[in-house]
């Protein structure tokens, strides 16, 4: 496990605390902070404006934005927009069947599940911006780096998350060691917004010899679904959509417990054990 979450948060939610990303009936409308759900164009000012405060090193004023950050704002406002259309017609399919909402009390306008999708863009949008402008990417990375160094013969396998298939990607764009699967799920990759602040153009890392992406169409983070059109040899990638049942629809654990991207990694450890 590349642990890179202390670069970012200097303490770890506490166990008795559940993940608010995770949304749930409790905490689901506290996952909207103390702004409450906010209109989506002072959502994204306020998310926008809270990284380049962070990226500026903790100046009294928010820093203007370059071109690229800007750029990425574009990726901001679609993960928005798209969560926002995901609380309405769930709440609104839920009314229909006459089911009982997914968020205890969920009130007409949605707001209960709005929170929850803008909890999850809001920290995607900041970890991935830290990462590219805020001078995090250097450190994230060396601990992906060691964690690979640590990994003794044997066929190897990388499963990336979120931001961490980002890391991922670019680290072994750098190495020449071969990784047997390269797993990407709720990936980003796929963004034009995200492509254009990679260190590299997008390819396929010259180590990785097949490259499995897994994303569901209701996943915020993963608006692109398909890397083979951007990453070359295509022959190597394969694109896949799935279900993914989490309240936001880019858990990990939901992601890893499908049989196409499982299987593939008991396979090659089923080998492994019998070589």
């Amino acid at each position: 496990m590349a642990y890179w979450a202390p670069i970012r948060y200097e303490t770890p939610l506490p166990d008795s605390r559940p993940d608010p990303l995770d949304g749930g009936p409790r905490h689901s409308m506290e996952s909207a902070g103390p702004h409450g759900v906010e209109d989506p164009e002072e959502f994204i000012a306020r998310t926008l404006g809270e990284a380049r405060f962070a990226a500026g090193d903790g100046a009294w004023e928010v820093r203007p934005g370059t071109a690229a950050e800007d750029t990425l704002a574009d990726w901001l406002r679609d993960m928005v927009h798209l969560a926002d259309a995901l609380a309405e017609s769930e709440r609104t399919a839920e009314a229909a069947l006459g089911e009982e909402p997914l968020h205890e009390a969920l009130p007409p306008s949605g707001a209960a599940g709005k929170a929850v999708f803008r909890l999850l863009v809001r920290h995607t949008f900041k970890a991935v911006h830290a990462y590219f402008f805020g001078g995090d990417g250097p450190a994230i990375r060396e601990v992906f780096k060691k964690a690979l160094e640590g990994v003794d013969g044997g066929p190897v396998v990388v499963v990336g998350h979120g931001l961490g298939s980002v890391v991922a990607y670019e680290v072994l764009a750098e190495l020449t060691r071969e990784v047997r699967l390269l797993v990407t799920v709720g990936s980003p990759l796929a963004i034009t917004q995200v492509q254009d602040q990679l260190a590299r153009p997008p390819a396929i890392p010259p180590g990785v010899l097949a490259w499995r992406n897994a994303s569901d169409l209701r996943d915020p983070v993963a608006l692109g679904h398909t890397l083979r059109s951007a990453y070359t040899p295509r022959d190597r990638v394969l694109d896949l959509l799935v279900g993914n049942d989490s309240p936001n629809h880019h858990h990990i654990t939901q992601y890893l417990a499908h049989r196409q991207i499982g299987e593939p990694v008991q396979r090659i450890f089923n080998c492994l054990a019998h070589d």
